[in-house]
């Protein structure tokens, strides 16, 4: 088991309940999740998708290393997820 930092940029125009639908699912591909933030919408140094603020939440979770990969692509394919950074830790 090793452990990961993950960032991840939503919307900002997402609700709450649209941002649960949709970080349920990565969630439970992460494993034991040791700690949550839930730093709110933010200005983004530039535009990314034509979006000038995001939402963002940043985890800090053990996996298995093969299970990183799954969690990389499920987190490539959401539209709604502007950007996200994956560190092993």
């Amino acid at each position: 088991m090793n452990s990961y930092y993950l960032t991840i940029i939503l919307k900002s125009d997402l609700d709450e309940k649209a941002r649960k639908e949709l970080l349920e699912p990565v969630v439970k591909k992460m494993g034991k999740v040791e700690k949550e933030e839930d730093w709110g919408v933010k200005d983004l140094a530039y535009p990314i998708k034509k979006q000038a603020k995001g939402y963002y939440i940043h985890y800090l979770f053990s996996a298995d290393p093969a299970d990183i990969l799954p969690l990389d692509k499920a987190l490539k394919i959401e539209e709604d997820i502007i950007r996200y950074l994956l560190v092993r830790v």
